[in-house]
């Protein structure tokens, strides 16, 4: 099994979104055996922002990273996201990962019908930190992008590990780390495995 992990948080060990997806993929290794996992740091090593220097493919050395970029998502099996809410939104270097793998004719593309997504079949988890509490809030604009740009690409199975209301004070950040991290999802980390067992595809 492959399995992509994305940070995307500026805060480094501080980062609530990084410690949850961190327990996120040391659950996975856990329980699956031989499991290849990939890591990509966008703070630390970020994807230039796309440009039409980008679509004319003028920087050589961004082209290639453009496409490995690519290549490590298409053959992720699981994908794994730190993503924090930055004014409402995600970081601006998720947001340029983002458009890196939302490529038309490669992860979706237009019908007569409307759009279709081509990179079905994956699992998605997003270990997702607020400073505030915005469940059901009209103010959120980065679960409901990220799941709406996921189910675009033809990718429903999309999680959340959540923790909100951590800038509120010190204990508001501690009960929020600790509900998160009582969230993960165990079951279904052992039924992921055994499906994967099945089928020989470890």
């Amino acid at each position: 099994m492959k399995l992509l992990h994305i940070d995307a948080s500026v805060l480094g060990d501080n980062s609530v979104s990084r410690q949850l997806s961190a327990a996120v993929v040391a659950r996975f290794n856990e329980t699956v055996e031989n499991l290849d996992v990939t890591y990509r740091d966008l703070d630390r090593n970020p994807i230039p922002h796309l440009s039409s220097g980008s679509l004319a493919q003028v920087d050589a050395a961004e082209a290639t990273d453009a496409e490995a970029v690519m290549q490590q998502f298409l053959a992720a099996d699981v994908i794994v996201i730190g993503a924090p809410m930055y004014n409402f939104s995600i970081p601006s270097t998720l947001k340029a990962w983002i458009d890196r793998v939302a490529v038309a004719g490669r992860t979706f593309k237009y019908t007569e019908n409307g759009p279709v997504g081509l990179a079905g079949g994956k699992r998605v988890i997003i270990a997702s930190s607020r400073g505030g509490i915005y469940t059901d809030s009209p103010a959120d604009f980065q679960e409901p992008f990220l799941r709406q740009v996921f189910a675009f690409m033809g990718i429903t199975n999309v999680e959340f590990v959540r923790a909100e209301g951590i800038a509120y004070s010190p204990t508001h950040r501690e009960e929020a780390i600790a509900a998160a991290l009582a969230s993960l999802p165990a079951a279904e980390f052992e039924e992921l495995a055994e499906a994967w067992v099945f089928q020989g595809r470890r």
